[in-house]
């Protein structure tokens, strides 16, 4: 039978009315292969390699940009285009991986959602070891081309991996900080593959960018076979109540209790060993058909939470693709800059990130907790949005300042202040309103997540071929002005959800047009 088991829907007691201590969300079971059974420092563990894998993806999509004017003229050097028109061409290279993602993230998770997540991240990172071998030795135009979108798809698994991965491993009240530094890993690796290309380029040539990848990247694809273990797992939602009945956290201690919540009455599961858990398939997680699992994440897209964080990813990562598309021209015509120093202006973008890690997790918790406790320790997921305000200012000031500090010849440090702050902002607003989504839905949390990165790569892509024309015709001011303005709304807009958010929830999942969206009794996880 179809439909969510309970009425919660991301309603939850998360600190116990006596005590005042926290409640451990999703409860674990006495199943010592349990993800929730695990240590901490083994749980974090796989949250943080999940990360790395995430910022190696994007450290790959976007770094060779720097160095488009050398691949247009070994590549195009004979075509007869004219300077601008290579380099146009040759940003294919840029733009198809960023199409390719929203496509592979739609393909790899129904079978990330069935099989679970060990077979998908051999998968698809071998793939992607073996597509930069191909990228860095291609010939033509053509290879060079063909290697980038296969590199694309593969590289959609890890966007998507990462989210479901920390969600699997982390309890609710730990939730918020790990994907914070998912969301600066995926800010960070793009700002960290500029930087380091940039560096690479001025004594050597961009093949050169390809061999340092390919050992980043291969020796991450063997530290995941060995290290990353099967996370999915099959929760009994009977007994995995979320009320009082829940193991608390010991504040005094600061050991978590794992008291038995499942297998009551039963034999208790003897712990996998090291082999058993190297195993890449360990059968399916969910009864549900690949093709509806497939097909979801567009229904998803008319649930209003849904469709507000699918905005706020979308704004603000295809403005940061609007910048990353423009910044090596701007600052080459307006400071004389080489592509080098280019690059290393996102420094800036890597600090941002950082600094985004705190205010997008630690700061989110805190206001999240303080509205809590004033509800009698029930948490409501849209108790985290009122942190985004700080993204409500910072983000619309990034892109004037990186506008207005290009058209009016300001000094350098201005729109370079202006990266900084959008990618703090992508770290703080995208991990708030990611959160909310899959605290929300979280038996579908790997769909939810889905929509929003299909949408968001399919924006990207479209900014990055109308960005250009559009400087040209009306300015880097108005151009990135209007960039700022459609922010703030998306970002004001939060605000809805947080007075109406849990009738808005409730009411739209029992859309009629949406009960294809609705899920099985076996995905449901105790939250």
């Amino acid at each position: 039978m179809d439909g969510p088991t309970g009425s919660a829907l991301g309603t939850v007691r998360i600190r116990n009315p006596d005590t005042k201590q926290i409640i451990l969300i999703p409860p674990p079971t006495n199943d010592p292969n349990d993800p929730l059974n695990w240590s901490k420092i083994r749980r974090y563990y796989i949250a943080i390699s999940a990360c790395v894998a995430m910022f190696l993806c994007t450290f790959l999509a976007s770094g060779p940009s720097v160095a488009l004017p050398q691949m247009a003229e070994e590549f195009l050097g004979h075509s007869g285009l004219k300077p601008t028109e290579r380099i146009a061409k040759a940003a294919y290279f840029i733009t198809t991986v960023t199409l390719m993602q929203g496509i592979g993230c739609l393909a790899w998770m129904p079978l990330i959602i069935k099989y679970g997540r060990r077979p998908v991240y051999i998968a698809s990172f071998t793939l992607y070891t073996v597509t930069v071998i191909w990228a860095a030795v291609a010939d033509s135009y053509a290879n060079q081309l063909a290697a980038r979108i296969v590199m694309g798809f593969a590289i959609g698994a890890g966007e998507c991996l990462a989210p479901v991965t920390i969600a699997d491993v982390s309890f609710l009240h730990e939730r918020s900080a790990l994907m914070a530094v998912y969301t600066a890993a995926v800010s960070g690796g793009v700002a960290g593959g500029i930087i380091v290309s940039g560096l690479i380029t001025i004594a050597h040539g961009w093949r050169t960018i390809y061999y340092v990848s390919v050992a980043l990247i291969g020796a991450m694809t063997v530290v995941l076979c060995f290290t990353m273990p099967e996370t999915s797992y099959i929760r009994n939602p009977v007994e995995a109540e979320t009320d009082n009945t829940s193991p608390p956290l010991d504040k005094e201690s600061g050991t978590e209790h794992t008291e038995s919540i499942g297998f009551r009455g039963q034999s208790i599961p003897q712990k996998y060993t090291f082999p058993q858990q190297l195993r890449v398939f360990h059968g399916t997680f969910t009864e549900e058909p690949l093709v509806k699992i497939f097909v979801r994440p567009i229904g998803l897209l008319i649930l209003p939470p849904v469709l507000w964080a699918t905005l706020v990813m979308s704004v603000l990562i295809g403005f940061l693709v609007a910048v990353s598309s423009t910044f090596s021209a701007a600052f080459s015509q307006v400071y004389k800059f080489e592509p080098y120093q280019s690059g290393l202006c996102f420094v800036s973008a890597l600090i941002g990130s950082l600094i985004g890690i705190a205010f997008g997790g630690k700061f989110t918790d805190i206001v999240a907790d303080y509205f809590t406790k004033r509800n009698g320790g029930v948490r409501e997921p849209e108790m985290r949005i009122p942190a985004i305000i700080i993204s409500l200012l910072a983000a619309p000031t990034a892109l004037v300042l990186y506008g207005v500090g290009i058209q009016n010849r300001l000094h350098w440090m201005v729109p370079t202040l202006g990266l900084g702050l959008l990618n703090f902002s992508i770290v703080q607003a995208v991990n708030i309103s990611m959160v909310y989504t899959i605290d929300s839905y979280r038996p579908i949390g790997g769909e939810v997540v889905v929509a929003q990165l299909g949408f968001k790569a399919c924006f990207g892509f479209l900014l990055s071929f109308y960005t250009n024309p559009w400087i040209e015709q009306v300015g880097y001011s108005i151009a990135f002005g209007t960039m700022a303005a459609i922010t703030g709304v998306v970002l004001l807009a939060g605000l809805l959800f947080y007075f109406f958010g849990k009738e808005i929830r409730h009411t739209s999942l029992r859309w009629q047009a949406l009960r294809f969206v609705l899920w099985n009794k076996d995905r449901e996880l105790g939250e």
